[in-house]
């Protein structure tokens, strides 16, 4: 259970808090509502990118990292399709250096031309080593590809290629940057031993002047049509071996589903004793390695199936392999008590352990907050102890049906 207050400064900035009275460090977390959703399909990367610009400082602190360090403190800080996080724990005696950096970079990024080139350099480079020349690297974009049409989601968070950041403007930049980096559209979270009131005092005395400008909203996004049909995609790549993945759509975050296909992916892939590993690894020696995960997105997302081929081992028979483990799930008599309690447990106990540090506190304040439901930080390990075997039996009838199917064959050259 992580106790909590929140409320919403007038310029928009919504500012949850938790006393720990455990910890001498406190942390700061600003989670910003942009991610690789909210980008232009003909300018990719940019949440990306931001990344990267936000750590290169201010008309007022041209280094971001000296003064977290002079203050004992660590930061760093993550995109993905959803929302931007940057966070930093430190002693509990300076956290006002935190929240100043951060109100300074909300406002004040210095975005020279000479600024620009050089981190766009940066990330087209890492998009080359991670993605284009990285065995298996462009997997998960091949994928998206195949499986949206519509919705973003069907880019990576490192966007859709290089061109995309190579041919940016400074001024298409520093649009994104007024539009998206403001109080109406972050969330600040707050951990430590302090009182609420008092982190309450900093944040308004950090953050409460800053202008929100109100006419730069956040465009709606296209919702993805309902798939009719199967897809299916083979591409050639000097791999090692041959590897497929089996995508289907599902619900978004807050939906009934995401909680039983979470479920159903531990119990197919949670660990080598689970029911993937155990027959098509183990058993049958069809795959080299094997798993089963869900997106975890917040708008309508992907169950899938994923497994690496041994030589010995056609596609049609990985393929099938697959997907008989997964409509096993089908039938609530197949799934015992023992091994569904023992996912659940597996949850619980991550939970649990999350909640002991300071920072996954304050990350999790911002995380629910931006799905629209703070006080599901504290109902999710009842709601998955509250799943039954027939509910996830239903989940994987609805979802693995022959019409919702996205296979990628990324087939190793001969």
């Amino acid at each position: 259970m992580i106790p909590y207050k929140i409320r919403r400064l007038k310029n928009g900035l919504r500012v949850a808090v938790n006393r720990d009275r455990q910890s001498k460090l406190a942390a700061v977390n600003l989670l910003y509502e942009v991610g690789a959703r909210n980008e232009e399909p003909s300018r990719t990367g940019f949440a990306h990118l931001f990344e990267h610009l936000m750590f290169r400082g201010t008309r007022a602190v041209p280094d971001f990292d000296t003064p977290v360090q002079m203050a004992c403190g660590e930061n760093n800080a993550f995109t993905n399709n959803d929302y931007t996080d940057f966070y930093i724990t430190l002693p509990k005696d300076n956290i006002e250096t935190a929240l100043w950096l951060e109100s300074d970079r909300m406002t004040g990024l210095e975005i020279t031309p000479e600024v620009l080139e050089t981190e766009k350099r940066v990330v087209i480079e890492e998009f080359r080593q991670r993605y284009l020349n990285q065995p298996y690297g462009d997997q998960m974009m091949l994928l998206r590809e195949l499986c949206f049409r519509e919705h973003p989601y069907r880019w990576s968070t490192i966007g859709m290629k290089p061109s995309h950041i190579e041919e940016a403007t400074l001024r298409e930049v520093e649009e994104f940057y007024r539009r998206h980096y403001c109080p109406s559209n972050a969330i600040l979270s707050l951990s430590g031993d302090l009182d609420e009131e008092q982190m309450f005092d900093l944040a308004e005395k950090w953050f409460s002047e800053i202008e929100d400008d109100k006419s730069l909203c956040q465009l709606p996004l296209p919702q993805e049509p309902e798939q009719q049909e199967p897809r299916r995609r083979v591409v050639e790549r000097d791999v090692p071996a041959t590897s497929l993945m089996i995508a289907f759509p599902m619900g978004d975050r807050l939906s009934e589903g995401f909680y039983r296909g979470d479920l159903a992916s531990d119990l197919l892939a949670g660990g080598e004793s689970a029911r993937l590993y155990d027959a098509l690894v183990r058993r049958r020696r069809l795959l080299a390695s094997t798993n089963a995960y869900i997106l975890g997105s917040v708008d309508r997302g992907l169950f899938i199936l994923t497994g690496q081929l041994l030589p010995s081992t056609s596609e049609a028979e990985a393929e099938e392999a697959l997907l008989e483990e997964a409509r096993k799930l089908c039938d609530p008599a197949a799934i015992t008590p023992y091994e569904l309690e023992k996912v659940k447990n597996k949850f619980e106990a991550n939970t649990l352990f999350g909640e002991l540090n300071v920072m996954n506190k304050a990350m999790n304040l911002g995380f629910y907050e931006m799905l629209g439901d703070l006080g599901l930080i504290n109902r999710e390990v009842e709601i998955y102890r509250s799943i039954t075997a027939e509910e996830v039996a239903r989940f994987c009838r609805e979802t693995f049906r022959p019409e919702r199917q996205n296979t990628l064959i990324y087939r190793a050259k001969r």
